[in-house]
């Protein structure tokens, strides 16, 4: 006797339901997937070809043009390292102080727990708002410093309420056990609790990274040197004001050539600043679902 298929077992509404999940589920899968493959295939074809045809698959009509001059551009290198640099170190300070300050919210005997939960909560809801923001951090004397993109935003209330979650379905018997062999708070939060906590720091990590490199508008608001700006704003100059650096177009003699190959420029940054992100998803990618999961199983 054949034995039936695990779909075929479900009943009538199921089958309807998990029918439209699927047919939904395949909708957004495509209206991901086909700007991506039309951004890969438009940022090798031809400048002439791009703007008069569209996208084709003649591959004599494809060139390396436009990587060849991204790649050579130092504008978009300096981007790329500042880029970097903001995004690695705020990562660090972020998942840090969001874990320091998870652990005490975590603990049953924490006093004055409920007061800290509330002034926590309220400003997720309120913030001071962009004038006073930019004067404090005037005041400061952190501006036009890679200081003033990542202080600001490095402690997140939600970041901190998951990884309390995820503290909280810690056994208590590993504090204990700590504090039978003499272990300190400190002892105990670095070298027991940490190591236990890896699917959920490589969550938020993934989340601050992918933030930090994703952001321009700080940057736009507070650095005021090119050398010190990252990659988003050199792509949002090509994407929105669609000014590439001279350095790109300098040896286009007329405008509708430069207006050409500044549109292939466009989808060529577009792919080398989302290559990080593409290399850095699937180290992470083991420890995402259990670590996006502990929100959600216990508040």
């Amino acid at each position: 006797m054949k034995k039936k298929s695990k779909f075929a077992r479900y009943s009538l509404q199921d089958k309807a339901l998990l029918t439209v999940g699927y047919i939904l589920l395949g909708l957004f899968v495509i209206a991901i997937i086909v700007p991506m493959i039309y951004i890969i295939v438009a940022s090798f074809i031809d400048p002439v070809t791009l703007q008069n045809k569209g996208i084709t698959f003649d591959f004599s009509k494809w060139t390396l043009t436009a990587y060849e001059r991204v790649m050579t551009n130092d504008q978009i290198w300096i981007g790329f390292k500042n880029a970097v640099i903001y995004s690695v170190v705020f990562t660090f300070v972020s998942v840090l102080v969001t874990m320091l300050a998870a652990y005490p919210m975590s603990r049953p005997d924490f006093r004055g727990k409920k007061f800290f939960n509330v002034i926590f909560v309220i400003t997720m809801f309120f913030g001071g708002g962009l004038i006073p923001t930019y004067l404090l951090i005037s005041n400061m004397g952190l501006k036009n410093s890679m200081w003033a993109i990542i202080l600001p935003g490095a402690f997140s209330v939600w970041n901190m309420i998951i990884a309390r979650t995820y503290y909280q379905g810690i056994p208590g018997e590993l504090r204990e056990a700590a504090d039978v062999d003499g272990a300190n708070e400190l002892t105990f939060f670095f070298k027991i609790l940490l190591p236990v906590c890896t699917p959920i720091i490589a969550t938020l990590s993934l989340w601050q990274f992918v933030g930090m490199w994703n952001s321009y508008f700080d940057a736009m608001i507070y650095l005021d040197e090119s050398s010190k700006q990252p990659l988003q704003l050199v792509l949002r100059a090509i994407l929105i004001q669609s000014k590439p650096d001279e350095g790109m177009i300098s040896d286009m003699q007329s405008t509708a050539e430069r207006a050409q190959l500044s549109e292939l420029l466009k989808y060529a940054t577009i792919i080398i600043s989302s290559l990080p992100l593409l290399v850095m998803y699937p180290f992470f990618q083991k420890y995402f679902d259990s670590g996006i999961m502990a929100g959600s199983v216990k508040g």
